[in-house]
């Protein structure tokens, strides 16, 4: 039976551009990069164009692959906002391998650096910097050689997030194969003034020292069978009690072999909890912040779970379940172009993207809402976030 063919993209499906005119100055930079398939001077997609075009695949319901990123290039007034012309299929498919993602890549830094706290008091305050790094893997085709997972039929790429927990925003993100080691990742991605939250798959003790040495501080989950010599036991307060919290020692972490690259002693703090079937757990959580009170120990190990939250939006509802390139460069440019329009929504509507404020976005973008509705929403968003406590 004949594959159905896919609706045309007409003018009138794709509305708001009005808002891409804010990308201009912020993609106009990667308008010359330089590229080797470029060098009979004849290149008629440019870096800025494709990255606009791939943002429109993102913000635009009615777009829903190369093909109808393709049709939409046609468009007379996508052509005049973004200053493109016709884009071939071919452009399109090549463009993934052309451009070097890495021009991305300082973009997301700049676009997360004007992001402001959406949470807010004492609590906050002590917990600044906190970052959630995880990993999430992106289903691969078995024909993507260079995403390694399990055999030659279950390939992946992973995507290695880093996520400002208090901004509600990504600060960091690099794609590997899907065997690629997170503790590897965030070795070369370290940031002073950090608060690293990280669970069990990052409790690797040279790591720690090098987060230490980064000029920064952690809270990760340690595993049930490690061991440790106790140096001092700290009474619990009533808060951390409160909070689950039932020992907080200061320790010498490790054996006589995997304590020696630690220069410092550390906290563990035992805290017992259930986890999401309801089941009670115990958590031993290790960090080197020992000014920190028990019970905000346990609550930053809490806010863990703002990043998973993160990696559910990105592949359930913006649509990156949906690989556009088989190639890892292809891979991490629509990585990278997801994570900006995260960003976008954010710095727009002062909020962490929801599946309903998306939802309102793809109605104005396909024309069932108009500008006021849309406005309406964020206002309706920001009263919201002003009325809750500090």
């Amino acid at each position: 039976m004949a594959n159905k063919r896919r609706p045309e993209v007409r003018a009138s499906e794709i509305r708001g551009l009005k808002y891409f005119k804010i990308l201009g100055p912020l993609l106009e930079r990667l308008h010359d990069e330089a590229t080797q398939s470029d060098r009979a001077g004849n290149r008629k997609l440019f870096f800025d164009q494709y990255a606009s075009l791939l943002l429109l695949y993102f913000f635009n319901p009615i777009v829903t692959g190369l093909r109808s990123i393709q049709q939409a290039s046609q468009l007379d007034k996508v052509q005049k906002l973004l200053g493109c012309q016709r884009a071939a299929l071919g452009s399109l498919s090549e463009a993934s391998g052309v451009f070097d993602a890495q021009a991305l890549h300082p973009l997301i830094a700049e676009l997360a650096s004007q992001a402001v706290p959406l949470v807010v008091g004492k609590e906050a305050e002590a917990l600044r910097g906190l970052t959630a790094v995880d990993g999430s893997l992106l289903p691969a085709l078995p024909k993507m050689a260079w995403a390694l997972w399990v055999d030659d039929q279950h390939r992946a790429a992973k995507m290695h997030v880093h996520f400002d927990v208090l901004k509600g925003v990504p600060v960091e993100a690099s794609v590997t194969a899907g065997n690629g080691s997170e503790t590897a990742q965030l070795r070369a991605t370290l940031q002073p003034q950090r608060l690293y939250v990280i669970d069990r798959g990052y409790a690797d003790y040279q790591l720690f020292q090098d987060i230490v040495d980064a000029d920064s501080g952690f809270i990760g989950r340690i595993k049930s069978n490690a061991v440790w010599t106790v140096l001092e036991e700290r009474p619990l307060t009533a808060a951390a009690v409160a909070a689950g919290v039932r020992s907080d020692r200061i320790v010498q972490l490790g054996g006589p072999q995997s304590g020696t690259v630690l220069k410092q002693p550390l906290r563990v703090v035992e805290v017992h909890t259930t986890d999401e079937q309801g089941k009670p757990i115990v958590l031993l959580l290790a960090t080197n912040r020992l000014d920190l009170d028990a019970e905000l120990v346990a609550l930053g190990y809490r806010y863990r779970w703002a990043i998973e939250l993160f990696f559910r939006w990105f592949k359930c509802i913006l649509g990156c379940k949906h690989l556009l390139s088989t190639s890892r460069n292809g891979v991490t440019i629509q990585v990278y172009l997801g994570i900006i329009a995260s960003l976008l929504i954010s710095l727009w509507t002062g909020k962490k993207p929801t599946k309903r404020t998306w939802e309102m976005l793809q109605f104005y973008f396909c024309g069932l809402a108009t500008a006021e509705e849309l406005q309406a929403h964020i206002e309706q968003l920001q009263d919201h976030i002003a009325k809750q406590p500090a």
